[in-house]
């Protein structure tokens, strides 16, 4: 078994409200949650209006298909809006006996 980890830094240029970030970020776990049947949560800056970092999780029985998993839902959230930037994303496969 594996249990995969994505941490990805947001910048959303455009907005002008935590209700206008919050409104976004939902649009863009549920569309990640249902797509690809990972874990999504926003794990830092909460409070800041223009950041936000998801975390991102994903559990199989495979390494190679947990990063392709994790690398997509990156894709996707890079192909998929327009107004969000990635600064950042970082992924981490863990091993577990």
């Amino acid at each position: 078994m594996s249990v995969g980890v994505c941490r990805v830094k947001l910048r959303f240029p455009e907005n002008l409200s935590l209700k206008g970030k919050r409104q976004i970020l939902k649009s863009i776990t549920a569309r990640l949650r249902n797509k690809f049947n990972v874990s999504v949560a926003e794990v830092d800056d909460q409070e800041l209006w223009q950041l936000a970092t998801l975390g991102i999780c994903c559990v199989s029985n495979n390494n190679r298909y947990t990063n392709e998993v994790l690398s997509k839902a990156v894709d996707f959230i890079i192909s998929g809006r327009l107004d969000v930037e990635i600064l950042d994303y970082e992924i981490e496969i863990l091993p577990v006996s």
